[in-house]
């Protein structure tokens, strides 16, 4: 069969020229495929990849003019589209462009989390209509390909099977080497976007109540994003005892991860979060929600504690027990350990699951 054409498309933003981390996926790709890549932090074109601005609503709505031009000009085999709303642009564009590509959409989360649980909550005006957009796109694309039974589940549930389920590829270079031993002073690490869907109000209320238990420990926040004033007034309210850096690079984020006792993941939804599989690569337990994806990661009692999605009463009850036990934070930490390679897959690996899917709809 001869080498295909694929064109990805997605929002994500790129900055040109690639860093070293992400190079790795793509060059691992062209090995498989002729690639092509429209995607968000433009304007920018090196060739292979087509950068455009990546302002909402105005990326979705000028992507299907976009595309059609990419259908004409580099007349791709298959599109792989990162998620329902860039599919739903690719099949309006597909047809603009009378093109015979097929579409591949991939679901790495739930998508009503965009309108429910991230940025303003004016977006919950357009829920109603995201969803539909959403659920007829799963339904339109000639395949789809989920990160985890979780979000196969989300597919199933509209009555259609995943074609492909397996994880994106992650650079994890900056995690490798042997772990770091557990910390002296018990310290809870949270990383992520400041935003609703993380229930970063849940972990203030969580550690307001766990503190006082474990008054040696110490919290770690990662992030930002429209809920910043969660980690200004644990700052504020807890001095010497919450930090919180806005940004860490890979290298900074394993550093903060050696330091931990753990991974703190209070999520309403996940798809399959990746800074869980960073922790076990690191050595160090999960103590999270049962929701989304992360149950599809973190083995209750052996790689970390979960707790009823949005109960910061559990959630509390969870993080005391493991920052106060150095017995019981020291066993699930080496049932992360043990977890870890099973969540990392080299370039190599997940090009060649791209090239499968893409041969099969071809045939």
């Amino acid at each position: 069969m001869s080498r295909p054409r694929v064109l990805f498309v997605g929002r994500s933003r790129y900055s040109l020229p690639l860093d070293a981390q992400t190079a790795r996926k793509w060059d691992a790709l062209e090995t498989e495929v002729d690639v092509r890549v429209l995607g968000g932090g433009g304007p920018a074109d090196d060739g292979r990849f087509r950068l455009l601005p990546a302002r909402t609503p105005a990326f979705y709505l000028s992507l299907p003019l976009h595309v059609a031009r990419e259908l004409r000009s580099f007349r791709p085999d298959v599109v792989v589209a990162q998620s329902p709303y860039e599919t739903s642009a690719v099949l309006a564009a597909r047809a603009l462009a009378r093109s015979s590509a097929r579409v591949v959409l991939e679901v790495h989360g739930d998508w009503a989390t965009a309108t429910r649980l991230y940025g303003s909550p004016l977006r919950r005006l357009a829920e109603p209509v995201s969803r539909s957009v959403a659920r007829a796109a799963v339904r339109r694309a000639d395949a789809v390909r989920t990160v985890s039974p979780f979000t196969s589940s989300l597919v199933r549930a509209l009555g259609v099977e995943p074609a492909a389920t397996f994880t994106t590829y992650y650079d994890v270079s900056a995690f490798t080497g042997p772990p770091a031993p557990l910390p002296e002073r018990p310290r809870a690490l949270f990383v992520g976007v400041l935003e609703r869907y993380k229930n970063v109000h849940g972990l203030e209320e969580a550690w307001r109540r766990a503190a006082p238990d474990v008054p040696g420990a110490t919290l770690h926040l990662v992030g930002r994003g429209r809920e910043r004033a969660v980690a200004e007034r644990l700052v504020r309210d807890f001095p010497g005892r919450v930090t919180w850096d806005e940004r860490l690079p890979p290298e900074g984020v394993a550093v903060a991860l050696d330091a931990a006792t753990l991974l703190v993941l209070p999520s309403f939804s996940e798809g399959l979060p990746r800074v869980a599989m960073e922790a076990f690569v690191r050595g160090r337990p999960v103590v999270g929600a049962r929701a989304g994806g992360i149950p599809d990661i973190v083995d209750d009692g052996v790689s970390g504690l979960l707790v009823p999605p949005g109960d910061a009463v559990a959630l509390a009850a969870a993080l005391v027990r493991v920052l106060g036990d150095a017995a019981l934070a020291s066993s699930l930490a080496e049932g992360a350990r043990a977890a870890g390679p099973r969540w990392v897959q080299t370039p190599e690996e997940f090009a060649a699951r791209i090239r499968d899917l893409v041969d099969a709809l071809r045939r």
